[in-house]
């Protein structure tokens, strides 16, 4: 007697997860991380986005202090004496870096209290962080203290942690790549608040600059730079100028602020300038 052949089930290509994960189906992927950031912030009534980058590196006070008090009760033997020195000032920095964690814990806060007060119908100026650690995490840490949700854009990567816990849950995003990830920071931010950072702050930075200069974005959005002290050493913006890399008019869409006060004002004062009619996107 033969035995009947069990013949393989066949499924749409959209539930075929080798499929999905071929290059043929590229496009395919691109387009969902699109469509459903789209979809759920429209869910949300989100409006519009207040974007707040900064290095991940960057540890809260609480956490930069005890890291210290740790190493200084660390038996010297443990470590070279050159070691235990540079790993010593490695902490004392931390500890003096964690007050842009603050800051821009309060400064979301604040904006977030602030946007609250417009209503719901949509939400206006949401903070929108990449969704890591360090000042991504203090930005949707203020939202959550001030009682309003916040949006975290997380990006895979090998050596990535996982998005932290003070993002929505309803506006968590994960994404593969990048350039659809930068996409929703640029699409609907009216303004970009950007504290002391590495390469992925500046390549962020960098993408905004550019697009405003050449009109891809609205001129009126905000770019602020937060802690010059961090900022002028790293970056000679006037000698761009003196040697006519970019004109005082490029220069001009640049704003600075050192105090929670100082950034709060100038961002308040901006969007009530030019963004208080929300964009049509997602309403």
């Amino acid at each position: 007697m033969k035995r009947r052949r069990q013949s393989k089930e066949i499924v749409p290509p959209y539930r075929d997860p080798v499929f999905m994960e071929s290059s043929p189906a590229r496009t395919v992927r691109f387009t969902t991380e699109y469509i459903d950031p789209l979809e759920r912030l429209r869910r949300e009534k989100v409006g519009d986005t207040i974007v707040m980058f900064g290095s991940a590196r960057i540890l809260s006070h609480e956490q930069a202090t005890q890291h210290l008090h740790r190493l200084q009760k660390v038996q010297k033997q443990n470590l070279s004496t050159l070691q235990y020195r540079v790993a010593l000032s490695d902490a004392k920095s931390a500890v003096q870096m964690s007050r842009y964690y603050e800051e821009a814990r309060e400064l979301s806060r604040r904006i977030t209290s602030w946007a609250m007060s417009l209503g719901d119908h949509p939400r206006r100026f949401v903070i929108c962080s990449g969704g890591g650690p360090g000042i991504m995490e203090a930005a949707n840490r203020g939202a959550k203290e001030a009682g309003g949700k916040s949006i975290g854009l997380s990006i895979e990567l090998p050596h990535e942690q996982r998005p932290n816990d003070y993002i929505s849950p309803e506006l968590s995003f994960m994404f593969h790549y990048f350039f659809m990830r930068k996409l929703w920071f640029a699409q609907l931010a009216k303004a970009l608040i950007v504290f002391p950072g590495g390469f992925g702050t500046m390549d962020e930075l960098w993408e905004m600059l550019t697009l405003m200069q050449t009109g891809k974005l609205q001129r009126r959005n905000l770019i602020l730079i937060y802690g010059r002290k961090y900022w002028d050493r790293v970056l000679d913006w006037k000698h761009m100028v003196r040697t006519g890399m970019i004109n005082r008019h490029e220069y001009g869409m640049l704003e600075f602020a050192d105090t929670v006060d100082q950034a709060f004002d100038r961002v308040r004062d901006g969007l009530e300038k030019h963004h208080m009619e929300p964009d049509s996107l997602l309403i």
